[in-house]
């Protein structure tokens, strides 16, 4: 469980770094692109392209970190008045429904991205699977973060027991 936990976390830390560079990446495009329409009135062809698969990319790990960091938006009107054992119970409940959901992810997502496969971006002449590929990648990521989460509610569980 231990070696489970540690990869889900080193996976995050490289999510989030990632997730910074296609920030930082997506805004000075839109800056630079800016500065070539309106003072040099010269537009980059690639460039909205690029920031647009960028943002893609962005949204579906940060998802996932989010899911990781329990930052997703949630409610929890009923769950904070239940007793503790039955706040368990449904956790475990959720994350379990939630694994599923992510493996929908992954098997849609990696047939979407098959279908596409072929395609290529008309700015930048990349391969959309590229694209779509990020549909699965972050399912996966979803997904081993679940398992921690289910499996450090089992641990909770049995220790108030």
């Amino acid at each position: 469980m231990k070696l489970l936990g540690r990869l889900s976390k080193n996976i995050n830390q490289g999510v989030e770094f990632l997730i910074f560079l296609m920030g930082f990446s997506m805004a000075l495009i839109v800056v630079i692109q800016v500065f070539f329409r309106y003072v040099l009135n010269y537009s980059l062809f690639w460039s909205e392209e690029l920031a647009r698969y960028l943002l893609i990319w962005l949204t579906f790990l940060g998802t996932s970190s989010a899911y990781f960091r329990h930052v997703h938006p949630g409610v929890d009107f009923i769950y904070s008045r239940m007793p503790q054992k039955l706040k368990y119970i449904s956790a475990i409940l959720v994350h379990i429904i939630s694994i599923c959901i992510f493996g929908i992810m992954i098997v849609f997502g990696s047939q979407f991205a098959w279908f596409v496969r072929l395609q290529i971006s008309p700015a930048l002449s990349l391969p959309k699977w590229i694209i779509a590929g990020i549909i699965p990648v972050s399912g996966f990521i979803l997904i081993l973060h679940g398992f921690v989460f289910l499996i450090d509610e089992f641990k909770r569980l049995k220790n108030d027991s």
